[in-house]
């Protein structure tokens, strides 16, 4: 048999067996922190915001304008209505995401053998004589952590109202399509100061 086919197709399954993983996720699970004093007596539903960009958020238009518009369907559920202008908004609104990817340590030691791990070949000769052949493989995924941050301040006076962060990690690369149930879960609490940090999962549709 051909070992390289047969490494290639291991790595193929293994991949599609992550995939698969990926596909069968039912929630999305993290780590939220919140801050702030909102008052009581400004309801949300009564309230308008507009989102705006920090120097540096306007570098990249079209990802800034992504997480914003994952953002706005929890602002939604929060009681949030989108102003007609921003300089109609009672509240201004400021989004963020950010990831980091962690290499396994062990790749760090046996070196980059593979995308996701190392391939081994290694040849041996038992009792008498004889030779034989044999493949190992380890599949090491890199660890990837997401966050998502968004903070409300008051348009008139510039107060900072609310802020609230999600974080997530997991085996495998980030996926941008987890923002939205993350910025779910950074306002799931809100307006309430809850206990920070604390886990919130989100389900997903099907």
């Amino acid at each position: 048999m051909n070992l390289k086919r047969a490494a290639a197709a291991t790595l193929l399954l293994s991949g599609a067996a992550m995939l698969g993983g990926c596909a069968a996720l039912h929630s999305v699970t993290s780590e939220v922190s919140s801050y702030g004093n909102w008052p009581a007596e400004r309801k949300p539903a009564a309230t308008t915001y507009a989102f705006e960009r920090l120097p540096s958020q306007q570098v990249d238009g079209p990802l800034q304008a992504n997480i914003e518009a994952a953002a706005a369907p929890a602002l939604a559920a929060a009681g949030f209505t989108p102003a007609a202008s921003p300089e109609s908004a009672d509240v201004m609104v400021q989004v963020a995401m950010q990831s980091r990817l962690y290499q396994s340590p062990w790749r760090d030691r046996w070196g980059p053998y593979g995308p996701y791990g190392r391939v081994g070949f290694g040849s041996w000769y038992g009792n008498g004589g004889r030779f034989g052949f044999g493949l190992g493989m380890s599949l090491e995924p890199p660890l990837s952590e997401m966050q998502v941050d968004l903070l409300i301040r008051d348009k008139k006076t510039t107060k900072v109202l609310y802020e609230t962060h999600a974080v997530r990690q997991q085996n495998g690369g980030w996926d941008e399509r987890l923002m939205a149930p993350m910025f779910v879960a950074a306002l799931k609490d809100f307006p309430l100061p809850a206990i920070s940090p604390r886990i919130v999962s989100v389900p997903l549709k099907p």
